[in-house]
């Protein structure tokens, strides 16, 4: 009976108490889908703030509209660094079920405080019109501004720890070393990505019209609630759900083989024959790993290796093979990460320009005016109908053409992705020398009077731009879970929302690099002007395509050149 017990056992994993997590009990696609409600409501309450989060500043704290631009921009920014943090204290300390539920309520916390800042007159600065009246308008500022920012940083810290924690937790719900429970992993990313667009889909929608016309309060009370219901969701899987066990600081690992092999190298006379010996050791060769890493070292990176000869130049220096292996994976897959940048930089551009372009147009369907705002619908609903096309249509015929597990390998999705972003930036520059055209014959140039072309041109570009967020983003997601080593998992998967956050900070970058460098040509700058009209933006979008088009070429580089590690990666 004892044997049997053990053989029942998911090794390495716990349940909620800490006991042994157990085949036929704990995991599974029924413990997966707990997450993937959570992540509907998570991602509801961040954007139904973030979404409409620079009009709250500037009409009711007084803040300028540069100056709420920037906010907005380095809240969301800092709130997907965060995911690192999460990530490395879900790999480092707790497991992701208590770091999402450390975080959630952290994030509850934020919002309960912008709640009630919103619905208390004296927590916020005095109304002002001061165009009829002689009451000036004064931005927020001292306990008041103290009271916002802790609440908006609240909320950025919840999220991150969020991001860091929930999509590895659900991923670890799947029994990698079956096909079936690989499959079914993928499908989770896919429907991961769906549920992150259903809530964003409801947050621009529902909650956006509510604060614009029931007020500020009603849209953060949503907020709360909808926080506060995902905690519940979530601890209502508890009995469920299977918890991979910390392994430890994967950054101390990391740090510790980058300087063993460097000190290494320095202090040995001669370091080819120390490799040459680790290799031959006995005591190497018998070195396993429960992932099957290798035994003798790789020839990749191999002055790597040098961290694992008999003798450190420091005792604390130790690293075994495995240690040296793992962050041999790691470098290889940052050159991917790296690679996604640019793709997040054009998905902060559209989210600003196009919606400028948007306002200047036809914006009618009917009888019904789409405010401009709402723009970023169409990429999201074309994520919900793209990601079960794909996961019950598309996958299934690339694995019968291909006879593979995969059909379509993690690398090829990114890729995808990647290359769609350089058409959508080429579709943008088409569209927007057709508004300007339009714009030039029919005289209204300098007005800001509608011109008579419909918005749903503007609509081309953020479908094209939606298809390669669901694939890249789906695709890092899944090949940072799948090729890192389980001691960093979380903290490679929460590279994902790293991009994304580096992708808007460049974005602010490229945009005062081409007004400077076109202004200091003698040139009027590209991106700016009374209206719009007056900005060169087609140039922008082909410089942004063009941009696509080099990283692209430079990701191939990187991606013909890697091998994957994962059972199922590459078959």
């Amino acid at each position: 009976m004892e044997g049997g017990y053990q053989d029942n056992r998911w090794e390495g994993y716990v349940d909620w108490r800490g006991k042994p997590a157990l085949r036929g009990q704990h995991g599974g696609m029924v413990a997966a889908s707990f997450v993937l409600v959570v992540e509907v409501l998570e991602n509801l309450a961040y954007l139904a703030n973030s979404s409409n989060l620079v009009l709250y500043l500037s009409k009711h704290m007084h803040l300028s509209p540069s100056k709420s631009a920037n906010d907005v921009t380095n809240f969301m920014g800092t709130a997907f660094l965060l995911a690192l943090l999460g990530g490395f204290l879900s790999d480092t300390f707790f497991t992701t079920y208590h770091i999402y539920l450390i975080s959630a309520l952290i994030q509850f916390l934020g919002s309960v405080i912008l709640a009630m800042q919103a619905r208390t007159a004296s927590l916020k600065p005095r109304e002002c019109s001061p165009s009829t009246t002689p009451i000036p308008c004064h931005e927020v500022g001292g306990g008041k501004a103290l009271m916002l920012f802790t609440g908006l940083y609240l909320v950025a810290l919840g999220v991150g720890g969020i991001k860091g924690s929930l999509p590895t937790h659900g991923a670890e719900q799947f029994d990698a070393n079956t096909p079936q429970g690989r499959k079914q992993r993928s499908t989770f990313f896919n429907y991961f990505v769906f549920c992150l667009s259903f809530g964003a889909l409801i947050a621009v929608t529902f909650v956006v019209w509510v604060e614009d016309n029931m007020g500020w309060k009603w849209g953060f009370s949503i907020s709360t609630i909808a926080v506060f219901l995902s905690i519940a969701i979530f601890l209502a899987g508890s009995a469920v759900y299977r918890n991979k066990i910390p392994f430890g600081s994967p950054l101390t690992t990391i740090g510790k083989v980058l300087v063993a092999a460097m000190l290494n190298s320095c202090m040995s006379k001669n370091p080819k024959n120390a490799i040459a010996n680790l290799t031959t050791s006995p005591s190497y060769r018998t070195e396993t790993s429960k992932e099957g890493d290798h035994q003798i070292p790789t020839e990749s990176l191999k002055v790597l290796n040098r961290a694992a000869v008999n003798k450190p130049a420091y005792p604390a220096l130790e690293c075994s093979v495995q240690q040296v292996e793992e962050v041999k994976i790691v470098l290889k897959i940052f050159p991917i990460f790296a690679c996604t940048i640019v793709l997040n930089c054009c998905l902060a551009q559209l989210s600003t320009f196009s919606v400028e372009q948007a306002a200047t147009m036809n914006t009618k369907l009917g009888s019904l005016k789409i405010p401009p705002a709402s723009l970023p619908v169409f990429p999201v609903v074309f994520i919900m109908i793209l990601a079960p096309l794909y996961d019950h249509f598309i996958i299934p015929f690339a694995r019968r053409v291909t006879k593979t597990e995969m059909g379509i390998t993690h690398l090829q999705r990114i890729g995808i992705g990647l290359f769609l972003s350089m058409v959508a930036m080429a579709v943008a520059a088409l569209v927007e020398i057709k508004r300007k055209r339009v714009a030039t014959y029919s005289g209204l140039l300098d007005s800001t009077n509608p011109l008579p072309i419909t918005f749903l041109w503007i609509a081309l570009q953020y479908l094209f731009l939606g298809s390669a967020d669901l694939f890249t983003l789906a695709g890092l997601l899944e090949f940072f879970f799948t090729e890192a080593p389980s001691s960093m998992r979380s903290l490679a998967t929460s590279l994902s929302w790293t991009s994304l956050a580096m992708g808007y900070y460049l974005s602010s970058v490229i945009v005062s690099i081409v007004n400077n460098v076109s202004e200091n040509s003698g040139h009027k700058p590209w991106l700016s002007g009374h209206t719009i009209n007056g900005y060169h933006l087609e140039r922008f979008y082909w410089l942004m395509c063009v941009l696509s088009a080099l990283n692209f070429m430079h990701y191939l580089l990187w991606a013909m050149r890697y091998k994957y590690r994962s059972a199922g990666s590459s078959k």
